[in-house]
């Protein structure tokens, strides 16, 4: 991971990182939970796993570059396949494909896993 992000940003560019995480990440769980607890078509299930999963990803900031490239690739298609809420569809996968082109921010499970480390070699005083 730290291979893809020279920083994890911190200050008002992380915060509003975290704010874009959140917000598809809540939006993306509201919308297809439902069909995974009530739904018995095997499609609808199958369409709708990958994103509640990828949204709690991105909730969490874990394995962001992924999920916020799942989540674009599935809902942009789902916008050319003009299906329900095209433009929530929209709107999700751009958001999603910006988080993982910029990554997590500081406040995420990522940078906690994968940033840089800060390691303190001076002995202590007697």
């Amino acid at each position: 991971m730290r291979r893809l992000y020279s920083t994890f940003a911190g200050g008002w560019p992380g915060i509003g990182l975290l704010v874009m995480r959140l917000v598809v990440g809540l939006v993306l769980l509201a919308d297809k939970s439902p069909n995974l607890v009530s739904s018995p078509s095997l499609h609808l299930t199958a369409a709708s796993a990958p994103l509640a999963v990828s949204g709690l990803l991105l909730v969490a900031g874990l394995w962001t570059p992924v999920a916020g490239a799942v989540v674009a690739a599935m809902e942009i298609s789902q916008v050319v396949r003009a299906e329900e809420q095209p433009l929530v569809g929209l709107l999700a996968g751009t958001i999603a494909a910006a988080l993982a082109m910029l990554g997590p921010g500081r406040w995420s499970v990522d940078a906690r896993l994968f940033g840089w480390k800060r390691i303190d070699t001076a002995l202590p005083r007697p």
